[in-house]
């Protein structure tokens, strides 16, 4: 059985309830009903039913709470599918996976403190989809910073995963400083120091990134607020051989932080150990080179300058 709409001049159409049948080999169909003195909305509920659907009265479905879930969506596939999940871990408390990757995908939708995240996060009070596709439930903030605990933990497995995914021997890394002003007084690292955002008085932490030729951060490391750019390389130097396992790398930095002294200083420091390119940028992009001599000549390095275009 359907629904057919018959045209009728210039009244109404006519809406009838109609069956197909097979006569002879050839195909009929006959009225059943004539159905255009019902409703609209009648109609279309019958023949909803018709169809093997279910058919709901008008007033009853009504839209309480409609959440934005597009860009939750996005970010939270995106996620998946770059395996940041699984590149995480695996912690004992299994809410805490979730969590992690709750504040990092809020960190791109809507960022916030902590407090503002977990009421976003929380079912009653939320502003996206995200808590639910997590299926998060309620959210308080003591949750959100035992997750950033355990991040905190696993933060050199991670980086170190990441290295192994991005980086080689030979590799194009890119390091960059720059600087963020907090209130309070309970940071450890705050210091007065040159703000960069110009906030005279304020304390503030120096942070350093280090990433991937296509622009990939591969690691993260907080300093003290005074720390002047240049005395952060060494440390980066030291990831990329220690933990990273690199032995040759060209690294890529300003030129205030890379400066002569501070390569110099780096050759003498590094011995005997591979070889180390660094370059800067003045007006043209200027490639300090270190490479070894011979071994059985000594452990001596000669360094040159070359421009690049």
């Amino acid at each position: 059985m359907y629904i057919e709409s018959v045209p009728n001049r210039g009244s109404p159409p006519a809406i009838l309830l109609r069956e197909s049948f097979r006569d002879n080999g050839r195909v009929g169909k006959r009225t059943l009903a004539n159905l255009s003195a019902w409703p609209t909305a009648l109609v279309e509920g019958f023949r909803t039913l018709l169809k093997g659907g279910v058919a709901v009265a008008a007033d009853g479905i009504r839209i309480r709470r409609a959440l934005p879930h597009g860009h939750a969506a996005a970010v939270l596939g995106t996620i998946r599918a770059i395996g940041l999940d699984r590149l995480l871990g695996r912690p004992t408390d299994k809410r805490l996976a979730p969590l992690a990757i709750a504040l990092i995908a809020s960190r791109m939708i809507s960022p916030a403190s902590k407090l503002a995240t977990a009421r976003d996060l929380a079912a009653d009070t939320a502003s996206s989809s995200l808590g639910r596709l997590l299926e998060l439930g309620a959210v308080d903030e003591v949750e959100l910073y035992r997750a950033l605990d355990w991040l905190g933990a696993r933060q050199g497995a991670i980086e170190t995963a990441l290295a192994r995914r991005h980086l080689k021997d030979g590799a194009l890394v890119l390091y960059d400083v720059s600087s963020s002003w907090l209130e309070g007084r309970c940071c450890e690292l705050a210091r007065f120091g040159y703000s960069r955002d110009g906030k005279k008085g304020k304390l503030q932490i120096v942070y350093g990134l280090l990433c991937a030729a296509d622009g990939c951060p591969v690691a993260v490391e907080v300093f003290e607020g005074n720390t002047a750019d240049p005395m952060t390389l060494s440390a980066q130097i030291d990831k990329l051989k220690a933990r990273f396992g690199l032995s040759r790398v060209v690294l890529v930095g300003d030129r205030g932080m890379i400066t002569s002294t501070r390569i110099r200083d780096e050759l003498k420091r590094l011995g005997s150990t591979g070889s180390l390119h660094c370059a800067r940028r003045r007006s043209a992009l200027c490639s300090r080179r270190a490479e070894r001599t011979d071994p059985h000549r000594g452990n001596r390095y000669h360094v040159r300058d070359r421009l690049i275009p």
